[in-house]
């Protein structure tokens, strides 16, 4: 036998890996690293968060990404050398925090990399017949298998739209695996530059959990804070605050045909992006709006669509777990619990530190590829057969 596919072998039969999972989402601000310690597969899967840290990014490096970061027509040859230096950055930053974690790479089981996606494209987005589903991820899985001597395991999402589905959110997958409760339903909310939640309803029924996208997070609010304030974002939501919520904008950002689209459905900043913000605000007519009400516009109107979005789902009233950058924005976070009349808890109380849960849900996929038995897609999206997620990218 090969010696890297003994390597495979090996890693799949262990009953404790330890697996570091990364995750760098639509804001870019940088490379989620979460150490997982997991054992068991399944419904007895059992996690435990050794590690986290949150390396961010320098400001050229999130430049040179943002020219490339879901925008229609870019240069091919800036894909394809990011394709290879995301990954090589990101074996860095790897090796950089297991030294000071004091953890030798040669104790890691395998890395699971979400990669940076650069553009997403549900055929409710790009409306083209007869093309599929698709998404686009770099950040090669082969580069970080290399450089960093780990056996490593990318690309999560292709298969998600090969069986049928719009390739997110994957995170429901492990929520219903790990979250669910035999009495209580639950909602597992995520607001990052894109808002998006697991709805698990007490019986565990597989027909009746719901994931979805709602729509923007926190990628309107950055993109103009970034934009008026030169901030990456609003911190604490304090300008959201000081500003007015204007109706008639509000009223034609809410009437956009993304909100009509049944559940479950994706999006991303292909669409929600500045050039759509002004679409709208010229449809509606408004030729002067200050920065700051601008801010507050923008953050209900994320904290309404997902609103909505629980309310429609959320009949038996569900508590509500949330993760994501957005729940640091305390204006957000206020308006939320204000539309849905509860409050909102830190999914903390049921896991570990959310700022972690994406990353850690592509540990889980990775332990699951290697050692589990395959996933059934939700059967709206007909995938017939059982799905692992990941290709495998071996360091020799």
């Amino acid at each position: 036998m090969n010696d890297s596919i003994r390597l495979v072998s090996q890693t799949a039969a262990k009953d404790k890996k330890l697996i570091i999972g990364l995750m760098s989402g639509t804001s870019l601000d940088g490379l989620d690293i979460a150490l997982c310690e997991i054992a068991g597969t399944g419904n007895e899967t059992n996690i435990t968060l050794r590690e986290f840290k949150t390396v961010s990014y320098p400001r050229e490096f999130t430049k040179r990404l943002r020219k490339i970061v879901s925008v229609e027509q870019v240069s091919m040859q800036e894909v394809c050398l990011l394709h290879s230096q995301v990954a090589n950055y990101h074996a860095d930053l790897i090796l950089k925090t297991l030294r000071q974690w004091a953890i030798d790479a040669t104790e890691i089981d395998c890395i699971a990399s979400h990669g940076q996606t650069i553009f997403h494209a549900p055929i409710t987005h790009h409306r083209q017949q007869g093309m599929p589903n698709a998404t686009l991820q770099i950040a090669d899985g082969d580069h970080i298998a290399r450089k960093t001597g780990i056996l490593t395991i990318s690309d999560f999402r292709q298969k998600h739209t090969a069986a049928g589905g719009e390739g997110a959110p994957l995170v429901a997958l492990t929520d219903q695996m790990l979250y669910s409760h035999p009495n209580k339903s639950r909602i597992l909310l995520n607001i990052g530059g894109i808002a998006n939640f697991t709805y698990l309803p007490a019986d565990a029924d597989q027909t009746g959990v719901i994931t979805t996208d709602t729509g923007p997070g926190n990628t309107l609010i950055d993109q103009v804070m970034q934009q008026s304030f030169d901030e990456p974002f609003d911190k604490n939501g304090a300008l959201a605050g000081q500003g007015k919520v204007h109706p008639k904008l509000l009223k034609a950002l809410l009437d956009d045909s993304f909100f009509s689209l049944d559940m479950p459905r994706t999006t991303g900043p292909e669409l929600f992006n500045l050039e759509w913000l002004q679409n709208h605000q010229q449809e509606a007519g408004i030729t002067e709006i200050a920065d700051e009400d601008m801010v507050a516009t923008l953050t209900w109107f994320s904290a309404q669509t997902i609103a909505d979005a629980i309310k429609n789902v959320g009949m038996d009233e569900p508590e509500i777990y949330g993760s994501g950058g957005g729940m640091h924005n305390t204006q957000l976070v206020q308006w939320i619990e204000d539309l849905v009349n509860q409050p909102m808890r830190f999914f903390k109380e049921i896991g570990f530190n959310p700022d972690a849960k994406e990353a850690v849900c592509f540990a889980v996929l990775a332990n699951e590829l290697l050692s589990g038995d395959a996933f059934t897609l939700h059967p709206k999206q007909n995938a017939g057969r059982r799905v692992n997620f990941g290709k495998i990218s071996l360091p020799v």
